[in-house]
């Protein structure tokens, strides 16, 4: 039986679905299925599915176990070094774990018919540039915007 969950402020336990949520885009990324992830990680597949869904009662150790076998850096940040480490951060290979249309302009474009979404799931991004391809204007694509299409293209499209 799973432990009873700490109660936890709703911006830590936001976080800890963020935390989630990239660990399963990078295991799928990775293609790595969740039953070898977990093996590797020394856990059941139950746990590693509660660690993808962010629960405050999963040990800070199983996350930690996960993401070492995910090859996913954990490490402490001050707040002044984490606004400046945001800011001068390369994000080659990055995939937000939810992508904000205000921060890509040209997904915002392609992405005219998504009613009411301010943010897309990575997959969801990758299916809009890939569907659209044609109507992107690729000489207006800012680094940013272009090193999260090489990293979504490598991530579910093998990097072709």
């Amino acid at each position: 039986m799973p432990a009873k969950s700490p109660i936890i402020a709703s911006n830590t336990a936001e976080h800890l679905i963020v935390i989630g949520q990239q660990i399963r885009v990078h295991r799928k990324a990775l293609r790595i299925s969740a039953t070898t992830a977990a093996e590797a990680a020394g856990m059941s597949r139950v746990t590693l599915h509660r660690i993808e869904k962010g629960e405050p009662a999963v040990t800070m150790g199983s996350y930690i176990n996960v993401m070492a076998v995910l090859g996913l850096d954990f490490g402490l940040v001050t707040p002044a070094e984490s606004i400046e480490s945001h800011r001068a951060v390369d994000r080659e290979g990055w995939i937000p774990a939810r992508i904000h249309l205000r921060d890509y302009p040209q997904l915002k474009q392609l992405a005219w018919q998504v009613q009411g979404a301010d943010t897309l799931s990575p997959k969801e991004a990758w299916d809009i540039y890939e569907r659209n391809w044609r109507h992107l204007d690729e000489q207006a694509l800012g680094v940013h915007e272009q090193q999260l299409i090489d990293a979504l293209r490598l991530a579910f499209w093998g990097g072709r």
